[in-house]
């Protein structure tokens, strides 16, 4: 069976249309995907650089301090890892499924066409507000960052700045977005590789402290700390309390799949943009935390500090314990990068999102129109109002009103990432119903559906178990923060 028209699938439980993709590059839509005239005008390196702007953030900047005190830099490097072949599970699956049937934010099309309609709906509007709200974080974020260098400035002005200055550039056309924010994030990837040349020149002797080697892995404190509890069951508590924080940390990569729907030529764009984001994040990420580990004593007392800007991150630490003290400045305008960066991206996937539930009829219709350009600007519009509500920090009372919609949709990300692998799950399902093989998918990734399979199980775990240490220190008030979602963590340690 060739992939290049529409295959209609019946499903056990409902009506599922596959829809390959033409050979020209354009998808052939079904009833339920058409809609919205987005243009293909971006290549796979903008695709790339969508997701790795809004991966890289304050999370590797700021919270790899933190875990490296919790657990210890050996426990640390493992939980980042086995995260990262998680991600990989997720990343895969997404890939299958977005080169067969590409489509703008793909995440809630799949989810309602393989799954069920209501999951769509639930899994679409939930990732939408999640990168809204997240939209709201990032301009509070950036003034808190440039406040490090003016103190006496409003927050408020900063706000107002950005907000115009990120709504404006996503009604650019796409090609253009995309080519911005490729450069935005080059910035971030940039830094860390210094960092990781740095910390291989201070680790072999270059700074004040002399030969490093692998000290600070075999002196005390050690390789694996007790966190909460004694003896072994303490240094697993560490391990799976930094396991959150990393599936946190890489939430963002997924993004690589909204914009399925406006790339040239998804059959190998696609594929490419997967491979190389997924394996450019996990390096990245991997490397920081090993070099961290090998540069920061884990009982460093400023590994702790509760601030935002650069003088908590452990890579200024590195710099300090090594004499050299112009780091700070430039590590806290790499964050403002980051931060701006990741607002660029939060717009852009917020609207594409919307666009997606549009078409699948679950959401109003007027979200699918477009400018000449291609540009959702009700859509964009939307999106970008909800990242208004970041004044609400202006006042005390306020903060706390923005801090519990924050709650609502702090894990959402995680619960995208088991919805892609059920998504797929069903979709291998829905061939196998049709004799259809593997063969015809235009990307086919290794050890499927056991990939899937693999994710979906922790990525459901993960969501249920993230505030698990309340019930290690019972607090009733701190339980039902947790478990209204983890928003501590991430508003200190992500994006």
């Amino acid at each position: 069976m060739e992939a290049t028209g529409p295959v209609q699938v019946a499903m056990a439980t409902h009506g599922t249309s596959l829809d390959a993709e033409k050979p020209g590059g354009e998808a052939t839509c079904s009833p339920s995907s058409s809609g919205a005239e987005l243009q293909r005008s971006m290549s796979s390196r903008h695709l790339q650089f969508i997701a790795i702007g809004g991966t890289i953030g304050t999370g590797i900047f700021l919270g790899t301090g933190s875990a490296l005190s919790m657990a210890g830099p050996v426990s640390c490097l493992i939980s980042y890892i086995f995260v990262g072949s998680i991600l990989y599970s997720v990343m895969v699956s997404l890939g299958e499924m977005a080169t067969f049937i590409p489509t703008t934010g793909s995440f809630a099309a799949y989810a309602g066409r393989f799954v069920d309609p209501s999951l769509g709906f639930a899994t679409g509007w939930l990732y939408w507000f999640s990168w809204a709200m997240t939209f709201a974080l990032e301009l509070c974020a950036a003034g808190l960052v440039i406040q490090y260098w003016v103190k006496s400035l409003s927050l408020g002005i900063f706000i107002a700045i950005f907000w115009v200055v990120f709504t404006a550039v996503n009604f650019l056309p796409v090609g253009i977005y995309g080519e911005l924010e490729m450069w935005f994030a080059s910035i971030k990837v940039i830094t860390i590789v210094g960092f990781l040349i740095f910390g291989i020149c201070v680790n072999a002797g270059v700074g004040k402290q002399g030969y490093l080697g692998f000290s600070n892995w075999t002196n005390p404190p050690g390789p694996f700390l007790e966190y909460l509890t004694p003896g072994a069951s303490g240094k697993f508590v560490g391990f799976w309390a930094v396991l959150i924080k990393a599936a946190f940390s890489y939430q963002g990569a997924e993004l690589v799949g909204v914009g399925a729907g406006e790339v040239r030529d998804p059959r190998k764009s696609v594929p490419s943009a997967i491979r190389h984001t997924f394996f450019g994040i996990f390096s990245l990420f991997t490397l920081t935390v090993f070099f961290i580990g090998l540069l920061v004593p884990s009982d460093d007392p400023n590994l702790l500090s509760d601030k935002s800007d650069a003088s908590a991150s452990p890579l200024v630490i590195a710099a300090n314990l090594a004499g050299v003290s112009v780091l700070p400045h430039i590590i806290n305008a790499v964050l403002l990068t980051a931060v701006l960066s990741a607002a660029n991206s939060n717009v852009y996937s917020g609207s594409r999102v919307l666009v997606a539930l549009a078409n699948e009829g679950l959401a109003p219709a007027f979200f699918k129109w477009t400018t000449k350009q291609g540009i959702p600007y009700i859509a964009l519009a939307c999106t970008s109002a909800l990242g208004l509500l970041a004044f609400l920090n202006l006042s005390a009372q306020g903060g706390k009103v923005f801090e519990w919609l924050l709650n609502i949709v702090a894990v959402a990300g995680v619960i995208t990432w088991s919805c892609i692998n059920l998504a797929h799950i069903m979709f291998m399902r829905a061939m196998a119903a049709q004799d259809m093989p593997r063969s015809v998918l235009p990307y086919r990734a290794p050890l499927q559906p056991f990939l899937a399979y693999y994710g979906l199980v922790f990525n459901v775990l993960i969501t249920f178990t993230q505030g698990f240490t309340v019930f290690i220190v019972w607090d009733v008030a701190d339980f039902f923060t947790n478990y209204s979602a983890r928003v501590g963590e991430k508003m200190r340690m992500n994006h």
